[in-house]
């Protein structure tokens, strides 16, 4: 999914250098219990949760959008080719050649478009995930020191290779976020 390939590289090594260091760092820091441990599925937080859902719905209306206008200009296209196919033999040279350069002009406007769609889907993807990130970011941090934890990761994005699914609490954010976006809502009543 774009969401887990969109972090850098340098947000990347930060992640695994914190992970080969914590093990030291904890040591010294660790509260009596010892080290607390958890991982957070972003993927699961973003097709799961109410907010994520609602995105998701969001971005794919925005891209049936963007994928209706290209047909449109496909269509128009290729009704020009037609006409133009069907009217060479009884059309002009001038006529013919004008009808050629509209449907480059017309080409050439299609690819403008779809790279423009392109771009437009992609900022807007880079946005709403932004939010996203921004909304479920204050919630994991709640939780962590709510519930004691003194490493939370995010399971495929920090270099992780293998987490017991004991370890994994994006159930427990996903229920978290669900419910502050159902308090947030008029009426001030979550979803029990």
């Amino acid at each position: 999914m774009p969401f887990i390939r969109s972090l850098t590289r340098t947000t990347l090594g930060l992640a695994v250098a914190l992970a080969v260091a914590a093990p030291f760092a904890a040591t010294a820091q660790a509260p009596a219990g010892g080290l607390k441990i958890a991982v957070i599925d972003t993927e699961k937080i973003l097709t799961t949760s109410q907010m994520g859902k609602k995105v998701l719905a969001d971005l794919k209306k925005l891209q049936e959008q963007k994928e209706g206008e290209v047909r449109a200009k496909q269509q128009e296209i290729k009704d020009m080719q037609t006409k133009l196919n069907d009217g060479r033999l009884s059309l002009s040279q001038d006529k013919i050649s004008d009808m050629e350069k509209q449907l480059e002009d017309k080409v050439i406007a299609l690819r403008r478009l779809q790279d423009d769609a392109a771009r437009d889907l992609n900022k807007k993807r880079d946005e709403v995930l932004a939010q996203v990130d921004e909304k479920v970011m204050p919630v994991i941090n709640q939780a962590g020191k709510e519930l004691g934890y003194t490493l939370i990761f995010r399971k495929f994005e920090s270099g992780l290779i293998y987490a017991d699914d004991a370890v994994d609490i994006t159930n427990s954010i996903i229920q978290r976020l669900d419910g502050a976006a159902g308090a947030a809502a008029p009426g001030g009543k979550g979803r029990q």
